[in-house]
C-alpha cells in the first residue's frame, strides 16, 4: 500500500531486516521518551525478544511505513486467539513528531482496520497517554470513547515507611490466612489453584469498555511463562491461602527485567469478594514489598497501573507512598467507523 512518498508493509521482527528493524527501535524509543520521558531507552534486544516470544493465544501483527528512506511510523494489531473477546481486538498507531498529520497515522490505521475487518472483529480499543496528549487527539478525530481511564501511580523505593510494613504485616489475620511465595513457573502441584487464582482479576473495574471476562487455562499459563523466560522477564508471587479450606484467597505479582532494573513493575493483585476485609490487601502488599527491599537492591522504583475508579486499591497504593506519575485512557471505537474516517479523509 502506498500513499504519496510514504509506503507501507508487514513487519515480522523475527525475520525483519537489519534496516528495518533499527528503524523501528529507533521508532519505539521516540514513542516511548514521548509517553514515559523518565525511562531508558529500550535495548534492541530487549525489544526483539519482547516481540518474538509472545504466546500463541495472543495474536499480534505490525506494520511499519517507509518515508525518505527510513521507518517513519508503525502499527500494532493484537487480537485474543481464545474463545473470549473475538469480538475485540487493541491497536496503536505511532508515528515520529515529524511526520505527524501526513496522512501516515491514517494509512496505517486503515491498514490495521482492514486487517481486523478480516479477522471478524468488530471493535477496536487504543491505549493514550497523558504525557502524549497527540494520541488522544487522534482518537478523538476517529470518535472513539474512553472506555477505562487508569493512575498510574509510582513508589520510590528510598521512601518507603518500613515501619508501616511491618504495622500492616503485624495486624495480618494469620490464624486463619497464610503466606505463600512463588518465583519464576508456578509448582505443577498447584497449577489447578492459580488458575482459580487468576479468575479473581475479572472483577476488577473495567469502565465501560465493552470486554468478557477472560478465563486462563493451564495450558495458556505454560505459555505465557515461556514467553516471560525467552524475555528473561523474572515474576515473584505472594499468595494467601485459607487455611480451613486450602483455598487461594489473594495474591499479588511483580515483574522485573535485568536490563532495566530500576523499576519493578506491579502486576495484578486481587483477593476474591469472599475473603475481603480482612486485611489481605495490604498484607500481600507489604509481603511483596519488603521482598523487593531486601533482594532487588537496584531497583529504584515500583510502578503499578489501576483504574481511577478502583477506590480500595488505590487507597492502598497511596497508603503505601505510591504517587500518581501518569493517566492512561483506554478508548474504544467499531471496526466500520475507523474505516469510514479513512475513507472520508483519505
Amino acid at each position: 500500500m502506498s500513499r504519496s512518498r510514504t509506503w507501507i508493509e508487514r513487519f515480522d521482527p523475527a525475520t525483519a531486516r537489519s534496516d528495518a528493524m533499527r528503524g523501528f527501535h529507533a521508532l519505539s524509543n521516540r514513542i516511548r521518551a514521548e509517553c514515559w520521558p523518565d525511562d531508558p531507552p529500550r535495548e534492541l534486544s530487549v525489544l526483539r525478544a519482547a516481540m518474538t516470544s509472545v504466546p500463541a493465544w495472543w495474536g499480534v501483527r505490525w506494520w511499519v511505513a517507509w518515508r525518505d528512506g527510513r521507518v517513519v511510523g508503525s502499527a500494532e494489531l493484537e487480537m485474543n486467539c481464545t474463545k473470549e473477546n473475538r469480538h475485540l481486538a487493541w491497536f496503536d498507531v505511532s508515528v515520529l513528531p515529524e511526520y505527524r498529520r501526513q496522512g501516515i497515522g491514517t494509512a496505517l490505521l486503515g491498514t490495521m482496520a482492514e486487517a481486523a475487518r478480516a479477522d471478524g472483529r468488530r471493535l477496536l480499543t487504543m491505549g493514550t497517554v497523558a504525557t502524549a496528549p497527540d494520541g488522544e487527539a487522534f482518537v478523538r478525530r476517529l470518535g472513539a470513547r474512553p472506555g477505562l481511564i487508569q493512575e498510574i501511580n509510582q513508589l520510590r523505593i528510598q521512601d518507603v515507611d518500613r515501619a508501616l510494613l511491618h504495622a500492616w504485616q503485624e495486624r495480618a489475620p494469620d490464624d486463619a490466612f497464610r503466606l505463600g511465595f512463588w518465583e519464576g513457573p508456578y509448582p505443577e502441584a498447584d497449577l489447578a489453584d492459580v488458575v482459580k487464582m487468576h479468575e479473581v482479576m475479572n472483577t476488577a473495574p473495567r469502565g465501560e469498555l465493552e470486554m468478557e471476562d477472560s478465563h486462563m487455562t493451564p495450558q495458556m499459563i505454560r505459555d505465557q511463562e515461556e514467553s516471560l523466560r525467552k524475555r528473561g522477564v523474572e515474576r515473584w508471587t505472594v499468595y494467601a491461602r485459607h487455611i480451613p479450606t486450602g483455598r487461594i484467597a489473594g495474591f499479588t505479582e511483580v515483574a522485573w527485567n535485568p536490563p532495566e532494573p530500576e523499576i519493578v513493575h506491579q502486576w495484578g493483585t486481587g483477593v476474591f469478594p469472599e475473603f475481603r476485609n480482612h486485611g489481605l490487601g495490604r498484607w500481600l502488599k507489604a509481603a511483596m514489598i519488603e521482598k523487593i527491599l531486601a533482594q532487588r537492591p537496584g531497583a529504584r522504583f515500583v510502578r503499578t497501573g489501576n483504574a481511577s475508579s478502583n477506590a480500595p486499591m488505590l487507597k492502598i497504593n497511596h497508603e503505601l507512598g505510591f504517587r500518581l506519575y501518569n493517566t492512561t485512557t483506554v478508548w474504544q471505537v467499531p471496526v466500520e467507523q475507523v474505516l469510514t474516517y479513512v475513507a472520508e479523509v483519505g
